[in-house]
């Protein structure tokens, strides 16, 4: 058996595997200038994100509380507290009627804090200067000074388009609420209208 001698130690020109330290140095000066791009582009695109998931959480547990009272033949309503920046699902339950939103006869179903979400989130228009046109019109209440209650055929007992308004550090604004009808809308401000 022959024995070879003289191989370096990172391959050779035999084709051998391996990397040479210029290659491997190349490599990291390449992705170091990638990521170094990349950085500001996704710290501008992270609290939007953070925004289009609270509004949409907002959307998914409205159409929650329309299901629930549907389903249970009961009121359901969604409760604004604007002091914590959070919104709470809950449900009449048996007594079909309200008891001040505490238990045991009212259910709390979930509670959610939009500063959990993180990039400054909360109850506001941000730069939004009309309210959504559904609603008709008229000044912009970033939190509803009452819950949007859906009743057993999913209709709002408020009589009224209802919408809660939130927006980011970066004072972009989402708008999501029910019309009279219990139909659930969600609406972004584009700078001139909601869309």
């Amino acid at each position: 058996m022959k024995k070879e001698q003289g191989l370096p130690a990172f391959g050779g020109a035999r084709g051998d595997q391996g990397f040479t330290l210029i290659e491997l140095l190349v490599t990291v000066v390449i992705l170091s200038i990638l990521l170094g791009l990349a950085i500001p582009g996704f710290s501008r695109w992270l609290p939007n994100y953070r925004l289009r998931g609270a509004a949409r959480d907002l959307y998914a547990n409205l159409q929650l509380a329309k299901s629930g009272a549907i389903k249970e033949r009961a009121e359901w309503a969604v409760r604004f507290v604007s002091g914590t920046n959070s919104y709470e699902v809950w449900s009449s339950g048996n007594n079909r009627a309200w008891d001040s939103y505490s238990a045991p006869d009212d259910t709390l179903v979930k509670t959610v804090i939009l500063p959990d979400y993180g990039s400054g989130l909360k109850f506001g228009a941000g730069s939004a200067t009309s309210a959504v046109p559904e609603a008709g019109g008229g000044t912009i209440t970033a939190v509803p000074a009452t819950p949007i209650v859906l009743n057993s055929r999913g209709l709002t007992t408020n009589n009224t388009a209802v919408f809660a308004y939130m927006t980011n550090d970066k004072n972009t604004p989402y708008a999501v609420g029910t019309l009279a009808s219990g139909v659930v809308i969600l609406r972004k401000w584009n700078g001139t209208a909601w869309q």
